[in-house]
């Protein structure tokens, strides 16, 4: 429930000057010593905003106007840009977003690690900034009120569906595929429909995982590939491996490698890629990653070992991060494309007695986002 602040109150407005951009994308500036969030805007900008909700500790606000423009604004492309919740950046100049994603990098991991910002790379850029998503998921949904289905993603405001005919970050085939989705909706509200490209020499079924960004993807590899051969590792564990991509992209830096995926279908996949490709070094199997790591960890004591974790948003459980403590595998490679959950996991990892985090490679793979992908570098302690 919200309580007023002193001096504030909805449908107010304000002006104030724009210091920071907090990690998700608003705008942060101070009316007092009461903080205020406003999105769409840019550090340095002074602005014009309507209250939209007060706490007891900070304020929402909307933009009205620009009182002062930001030199690094720029004219979004898409046109549902304000009102479609999927883009946050459209109006900051690529560089500035670079920028700004490594800052809210480097604050978390030290407000939620006690992690320097030195250990923070810049963020490798992503080639095309627009038109490069391989993978969207339109949602339909009944306005009642106008008696017609809406078809899109969902508003800013997180509950209602935003209509749209094209998509400015999505590969122009796929608004191809969305045309057809328009003229043939779904019968009811409620539905998603998934339009995907398919990697060009991977198998991936319809709802298995596969990176977003084909033109990034390289990089992403080639971060991952150079972390894993500068630890020297002869064996290759990789956790919530999906369709084998990673392990089947580092297998050639390695003895032998172990694939673990709950999801069946992508565990089937995975084999058949790893047959497409004629590695022989490895094997995948089928099962929660977290129940197989400390058998898979233990399987070779004493060899050097690097683990490769890419887990859902969500991060990795405790009791999982608590096995890798205990098996103490030479190196831990962090994959994560949500850097809060990865900060809360490197602090149990890094913990006393623990790992060292030696670097953190961001990849931006979600450009005009608030997204960012993640290469965390860990190494075992030497135990004392």
């Amino acid at each position: 429930m919200a309580v007023d602040s002193p001096g504030l109150s909805p449908g107010q407005l304000i002006t104030v000057t724009i210091h920071d951009l907090a990690f998700g994308g608003e705008g942060v500036g101070r009316v007092g010593e009461l903080v205020v969030f406003v999105p769409f805007v840019i550090p340095g900008e002074v602005v014009e905003a309507e209250v939209t909700e007060v706490k007891k500790k900070f304020a929402r606000a909307r933009l009205v106007r620009l009182v002062a423009a930001s030199p690094e604004r720029v004219e979004p492309r898409c046109r549902y840009f304000g009102e479609c919740g999927g883009c946050q950046y459209q109006h900051v100049a690529y560089p500035a977003q670079l920028r700004a994603k490594h800052k809210q990098i480097a604050d978390l991991f030290q407000r939620v690690g006690g992690f320097p910002a030195a250990v923070i790379d810049p963020v490798v850029p992503c080639p095309q900034p627009y038109g490069y998503r391989n993978r969207i998921m339109v949602r339909t949904q009944w306005n009642k009120r106008q008696q017609r289905i809406e078809l899109g993603f969902l508003g800013m405001d997180n509950e209602f569906v935003v209509s749209i005919n094209e998509c400015a970050i999505a590969e122009p085939v796929l608004n191809e595929d969305l045309q057809q989705v328009i003229a043939n909706p779904p019968p009811r509200g409620g539905l998603k429909v998934t339009l995907r490209v398919t990697p060009e020499g991977w198998v991936v079924p319809r709802d298995s995982f596969f990176q977003n960004n084909f033109f990034l993807l390289p990089k992403l590899v080639e971060t991952v590939r150079e972390r894993l051969r500068d630890a020297g590792s002869r064996r290759l564990i990789d956790a919530y491996c999906g369709v084998g991509f990673f392990a089947l992209e580092l297998a050639d830096l390695v003895t032998s490698f172990v694939g673990v995926e709950y999801d069946g279908l992508a565990i089937k996949a995975a084999k058949e890629n790893m047959a497409l490709r004629g590695v022989t070094n490895g094997q995948f199997v089928g099962g929660p990653a977290e129940d197989y790591l400390g058998g898979l960890l233990a399987r070779h004591p004493g060899e050097p070992t690097t683990l490769v974790v890419d887990p859902p948003r969500t991060g990795v459980p405790r009791p999982a991060l608590e096995r890798i403590r205990r098996a103490r595998p030479q190196q831990v490679i962090y994959v994560s494309c949500h850097p809060a959950t990865l900060a809360r996991d490197l602090q149990i990892l890094c913990a006393p007695g623990g790992y060292e985090l030696v670097k953190v490679t961001p990849h931006d793979m979600f450009p005009q986002t608030q997204h960012v992908e993640c290469v965390a570098d860990l190494r075992a302690r030497q135990e004392s």
